[in-house]
């Protein structure tokens, strides 16, 4: 489904990927890991296009990503959720999430001013959907509240259920873990299973909680300085002395 080819990008003198390229297969759940600094932030965002590549191919669905506008990454199948809460705050939870349909509405402003059949159709439409998500994320006791009134872990499903509400082939997952606590990150990683099997996703996620990583990725991608080190299962992954030296400075 996805296919970073000799990627490189550089900001001045620092070279944040270096020719890096590695394949995500359909319906599968691959991790992308490796220190502070390996580059994995950067890469996603060259995968939302929020960055330009310097050289290297993303093909998405056998299209390239760089020669897409950024605005219709989300119309193409691309979810994501950010290392950073990117939520509305002052806005409930029910209508965080119908914000995530815009990329499936088709209404424009003079249909929507002047009231038109169509716009009630598809805010019809776009209310179910988001109450299908709220349901599977089991959010619908928060529909109404404001996401600023939430705990940190209860936002972070909501983030999840807006990436969801654009109905991705392919969810990008920056560091949903961050700031759970062990329970939370257990439930995490049942529930990113339980949606790629109910919605038939794949899932690319960057991720520093290793056991989360190691317990539910197909494949694992490591990366360091902004190169490729590793990439096979998670048990070979883990066995690879560059990522063993990477993580802990000397090889064992």
């Amino acid at each position: 489904m996805l296919r970073v080819r000799n990627v490189g990008v550089h900001f001045g003198g620092i070279v944040a990927l270096d020719d890096v390229s590695f394949e995500v297969p359909a319906g599968c759940i691959v991790g992308l890991i490796g220190p502070n600094g390996a580059g994995k932030t950067t890469l996603f965002n060259c995968l939302s296009r929020l960055y330009e590549c310097d050289s290297g191919e993303i093909l998405f669905d056998g299209r390239s990503l760089l020669r897409i506008p950024r605005h219709r990454i989300a119309g193409l199948g691309i979810g994501r959720t950010f290392q950073n809460l990117a939520l509305f705050r002052t806005m409930s939870v029910l209508d965080n999430v119908m914000v995530g349909r815009h990329s499936h509405t088709s209404t424009g402003f003079f249909v929507n001013a002047l009231r038109l059949p169509a716009v009630a159709r598809e805010e019809q439409a776009t209310h179910e959907k988001a109450w299908a998500l709220l349901r599977l994320l089991e959010l619908e006791a928060v529909a109404q509240v404001r996401v600023a009134d939430l705990p940190f872990g209860t936002q972070k499903r909501v983030e999840l259920a807006r990436a969801l509400a654009s109905e991705p082939k392919l969810l990008l997952l920056d560091e949903p873990a961050s700031g759970l606590n062990h329970e939370e990150v257990a439930i995490l990683g049942t529930l990113i299973r339980e949606i790629r099997d109910r919605l038939k996703l794949t899932v690319l996620l960057v991720e520093h909680h290793m056991s989360l990583v190691m317990g539910i990725s197909d494949r694992v991608v490591a990366l360091n300085f902004g190169k490729k080190i590793a990439e096979g299962t998670p048990a070979e992954v883990q066995q690879h002395p560059e990522l063993i030296q990477a993580y802990l400075g000397a090889a064992t």
